[in-house]
This record gives structure tokens, sequence and C-alpha cells, in this order.
């Protein structure tokens, strides 16, 4: 079975395991972002489906992914109640590959360990909405090995627990028990029509799944614009965030297409909104915001980083 070794490590987040820990320690400590326009309070029986993380270095963009997955949820925090079984979808950098590559079996590797990756669920969204499975796709690209040392640092549910429920804290990385599994899908297409019928068969996944009470729940990968200065990104990236947030996905692409928003992630996430749509009413709301001129003091050539959590009434 393949195991897809680390690309990131050593340049977006630390190679050596006690500094990665202590990284993410300080990722996922509360700290002071600035105000997200937009988050609203989820209502009374709101699902927890998934977030949207940017992918970025840690020193850049970790304490929004932190603030995301160490935000209250029920009697325990957003990471806590991420299901145990995980589909992250991310884009694809390189331009290698099948344009929904699925990364089938196996396992991946960062410097906490192996992520195992499910077999069988990858294998049943294979040959369906267009998804295939690809390993090359996924060699050369960063966007999901950086969220990945966040999942094995965090607890994860047991198989069959409700979602939510879990509240295991204070470990430096998840015990073997609670490990999580990952389903790689890396999205290199920007067609509705194609990211609809992908959508849609993901949907349909996720559904089989929570019939069968171990729900998937669904991770994106995705920084905001990119490499103009602090008020042109503020303002592309509001009008991004705006359609997302309104959980429509064909509005978030023809936005992003027409405002010149470069958020590398927004067809996956518009393969996640898809989906969301399909398993009940969606909700989605931003959790925390900010640019990389909060790391590097330059406003004038900056890349925007927006987390969100996102589910169903």
């Amino acid at each position: 079975m393949p195991l897809r070794q680390p690309v990131a490590a050593g340049r977006f987040y630390p190679d050596d395991p006690e500094a990665l820990r202590a990284a993410l320690r300080a990722c996922l400590t509360p700290k002071e972002l600035p105000d997200p326009a937009g988050a609203r309070p989820h209502g009374a029986g709101s699902r927890l489906v998934g977030v949207m993380l940017p992918h970025a270095g840690y020193v850049y963009s970790g304490r929004v992914a932190g603030a995301v997955l160490a935000g209250p949820w029920g009697a325990g925090t957003v990471g806590a109640a991420l299901p145990r079984r995980c589909i992250v979808l991310c884009p694809n950098h390189t331009g290698r590959g099948h344009p929904l590559g699925v990364w089938p079996d196996g396992a991946w590797r960062t410097p906490l360990g192996d992520v195992p990756v499910d077999a069988g669920l990858a294998a049943a969204l294979c040959g369906r909405g267009g998804f295939a499975p690809d390993t090359d796709c996924h060699l050369g690209e960063h966007a999901i090995e950086v969220l990945l040392p966040f999942l094995q640092y965090l607890p994860a549910p047991a198989a069959n627990a409700a979602p939510g429920m879990s509240a295991v804290s204070g470990a430096d990385a998840a015990p073997p028990s609670q490990a999580r599994a990952i389903v790689p899908v890396c999205v290199g297409v920007r067609r509705p029509e194609v990211l609809r019928a992908a959508g849609l068969a993901l949907g349909a996944a996720l559904l089989v799944a929570q019939a069968e009470d171990d729900p998937v729940g669904l991770i994106v990968s995705s920084d905001m614009n990119h490499y103009e200065d602090q008020q042109t990104t503020l303002q592309k990236d509001g009008l991004a965030l705006q359609q997302t947030l309104a959980c429509d996905p064909d509005a978030l692409l023809t936005t992003v297409e027409q405002s010149r928003c470069s958020m590398c992630g927004a067809a996956p996430m518009a393969v996640a909104l898809y989906a969301l749509r399909a398993l009940g009413e969606p909700w989605a709301e931003l959790a925390a915001y900010d640019t990389s001129a909060s790391a590097t003091g330059d406003a004038a050539q900056v890349v925007g980083y927006a987390g969100l959590r996102f589910g169903v009434q």
C-alpha cells in the first residue's frame, strides 16, 4: 500500500516532532484575531459537517486554522467534534494528475507519524461524480499535508460515536485508539458542471456513511486572495466569503472569476457546498480571518486566510 512521504515538513511547518507539537500548541492557544465580519452563531439543532482551513506556513496561517479547530462546539471544540473519518479536499497547485484525484489507500506520513487512508471510503467515492484513484496529483501538493498534524494532535471521536461528544484534551497527540482516517482528494478542475456532479456524488457518499452511523466529515484546504495589497485583498476576500457563507457554490465560482480573486480552494469549497446542500439545510459561518500582514508587517503584498465551519440544520 502506498505511503505518501511529507514534502512540506521543514518548510511550511517544523520537521522535528517536538518543535511541531510546540507549534501546534501555539496555534491552538486562544488568541485575539480580527473580528470576522459575517460570523453568526449556529442555530439549535445544527450539525457540524466540516471546516475550511488555510494551508500556508504555520507562521502565517496557523493561528487561523487553530482558531477554527479550538473554537467551541457543544461541550467541546470544533476539532474534537469533527468525525473520526474525514474527506479532505484541496486545490491542485502542481497541475499534475487526475482533475478529481483520490488517494486510494495506504497512509500519509508526517513528523508525528502516519495518518491512515480509509480505503473503503475512497473506493466508494471513486467511479462516481468524476472521482478516480490517483496518487500523482498528491505527491508534490502541500495543501492537505500541512493540515494533517492538526488532525493528529487533536482527539477524534471513536468509531460510531456521536459527533461532538469527544471531550478528550490535554494530550500532545491523539492516542492510536482515536486516530483519524482520511480520504485525500485533489481538485484540479473549475468547470461548474464538473464540480456540481462531484459534489452530488460526495453528498451521496456522506449520506450512506450517516445511515451507517459512522459519519464522515469534510475538510476543505484553501487560502484566499494572493499577493495584492491589504485593501484589495480584504475587498476580494469579502466578496468570495459572502457567497461561501450563503452556501451558494455557483455564486462563489462566478464571484471569484469575475472579481479575479485568487482563492486557490474555490473549486474544492464549491464541491463541499454542493455536497452540503444535498444533506439538508446548509449553514456556514466565518470563525477567523487574517492576512499575512499580521506576520510580516507588509501590507503591500498579502495573502488572505479564512477559517470557516459549516454544516446542516
